[in-house]
């Protein structure tokens, strides 16, 4: 009898400043399949999308990643945009969008068919409300209590 098959799951994100709608997103994706991988946005990619430097490098990032019981594999992403590579060479049967992620699904699942990777694209909602599980709003509230 041959092993059954494991359902691997990808999710990627900048994960700067750990918080509850992380591991809430991790938690909901891990449940969509066996394994769960994260790609790490790199420095430079945080740079370019969000117009500020990480509060964090994408090693100590990768590195609290690794230490979440939800999570298998964790790599550091290529600078600029989806490396499709990487994502190939890890052939995830399912890709989870977080539910503040700027992608539209249909668009990704058309590029990933583009570079022969034929996984299904999955959005995950909000687990709860998502005002106060934002790394942008955690900073505001630090700027603004501590910083005069």
């Amino acid at each position: 009898m041959g092993e059954k098959r494991k359902i691997r799951v990808l999710v990627g994100g900048v994960f700067d400043i750990l918080h509850v709608g992380h591991i809430h997103f991790l938690k909901q994706a891990r449940e969509l399949g066996d394994e769960l991988v994260v790609i790490v946005a790199h420095d430079e990619t945080v740079r370019m999308q969000k117009r500020r430097d990480p509060i964090n490098p994408a090693e100590d990032r990768a590195e609290l990643l690794r230490a979440i019981r939800y999570v298998d594999e964790v790599y550091i992403g290529s600078p600029g945009t989806i490396d499709f590579e990487l994502v190939r060479r890890i052939n995830p049967d399912v890709i989870a969008i977080g539910p503040d992620q700027n992608f539209n699904c249909e668009k990704l699942k058309e590029d990933l068919r583009k570079h022969g990777i034929n996984a299904q694209v999955i959005r995950v909602p909000y687990l709860y409300k998502s005002d106060r599980a934002k790394t942008s709003k955690i900073i505001q509230r630090i700027v603004e209590t501590y910083c005069e």
